[in-house]
């Protein structure tokens, strides 16, 4: 026999499972993350814009995953490393596009820069990276 829910107890069922997948995920963050971004005024003194790093988000819970290996590639002319990371927090952080990402985990810290847009569910936000060359 199939249980049947009232219209009304659907949406809260969803909701539930919602939040439960969330803290499902949630579960997997054995990582924390700091992000930094650039500011830009004009310095008081000299009358010249400047642009310095702040803190904009500290400590934030994260994992981070890997797909592929970190295989070189080499050529003739030019030797590389191709592997895809990808950054997992919670939704409602908004990182800026160029944002430097310093994230700690295995007890190892890495820098790190948006690569993407970020794909943003309601349980986490998925983040492409690339390794920090610096700002642009």
């Amino acid at each position: 026999m199939v249980r049947r829910l009232k219209p009304g107890r659907i949406g809260s069922a969803i909701q539930r499972a919602r939040e439960r997948h969330r803290a499902i995920l949630e579960e997997t963050y054995d990582g924390s993350c700091n992000v930094y971004g650039l500011i830009h005024e004009k310095n008081p003194k000299t009358k010249v814009m400047e642009s310095r790093e702040i803190l904009l988000f500290s400590n934030l819970p994260c994992h981070l995953s890997y797909s592929g290996e970190a295989a070189a590639t080499s050529s003739p002319m030019l030797n590389t490393v191709q592997q895809g990371i990808q950054l997992f927090l919670a939704p409602e952080t908004h990182i800026e596009a160029g944002s430097r990402i310093e994230v700690t985990q295995n007890q190892r810290t890495e820098n790190y820069v948006q690569s993407g847009k970020a794909a943003v569910y309601t349980s986490h936000q998925e983040i492409l990276l690339e390794l920090w060359k610096g700002y642009a």
